[in-house]
């Protein structure tokens, strides 16, 4: 199925106090090359996809500019700045993408392992229905604790997903979302929260566990053998 346009947002603004490195998670190595360079190479060999905004520090700006020459990212049309929190630079890269763009895809900068075909049947979903987003059934009995530490409630782990990115939109839908909450002053974890919040409803398109986003330094070698694993190395 051939959609114009299609953009995507990769987020990589953040510094990752977690990974506890002097520097930012997606620059950190992953078998030769950052770990952000593994996730734009992927959207760069997806024909589906038109364009990828890049949003960044504000430091790093130059130095993501670079990795896109050396590495030849040429769909890769804007690399900009970040806001103070992620909705803001989700906000900045809907800006950057302009008006032609039918569909958009946000994902984080570090999850360099999802695959073509999960991205595309995200994107193939969104088309459908409006709004998208990969998700995997959560493993483990989920407790909600109260701030003292007692069990209040045990949800039914049938019921629980642990959404990832991509995120798929209709373009206009995303950007409405986003202005809404300006206008309200709301902050929310995740795009699709503020599509919700808009009132349309979002659909979850089965992913898988290899999908991990690299947060913390037991991560890293964890995607350096899910991504030899898939090499055949």
């Amino acid at each position: 199925m051939q959609v114009n346009k299609v953009g995507v947002i990769v987020v990589a603004a953040g510094r990752g106090s977690r990974m506890r490195t002097a520097e930012s998670k997606q620059y950190l190595e992953l078998a030769g090359k950052p770990i952000l360079v593994h996730t734009l190479e992927l959207f760069e060999k997806m024909a589906r996809i038109d364009s990828v905004v890049l949003v960044t520090g504000e430091a790093d700006v130059p130095r993501c500019e670079s990795y896109a020459a050396r590495y030849g990212l040429h769909k890769v049309s804007r690399v900009i700045a970040g806001g103070a929190e992620r909705q803001d630079s989700v906000r900045s890269g809907l800006e950057a993408l302009g008006a032609d763009t039918q569909w958009v895809l946000v994902h984080d900068g570090v999850r360099p392992l999802v695959t073509e075909e999960q991205v595309g049947a995200c994107l193939d979903k969104a088309i459908d229905m409006g709004a998208a987003v990969l998700a995997v059934p959560v493993k483990d009995t989920i407790k909600v604790v109260s701030e003292d530490g007692q069990i209040m409630s045990t949800p039914d782990r049938k019921s629980l997903w642990a959404i990832q990115t991509p995120q798929a939109f209709r373009f206009s839908l995303l950007k409405e979302a986003h202005e809404e909450a300006v206008r309200d002053g709301f902050l929310g974890t995740d795009d699709a929260m503020l599509v919700e919040r808009a009132g349309h409803t979002v659909h979850v398109v089965e992913g898988d566990y290899a999908n991990i986003k690299i947060t913390t330094p037991e991560d890293l070698p964890w995607a350096e053998w899910l991504l030899g694993n898939r090499r055949g190395e």
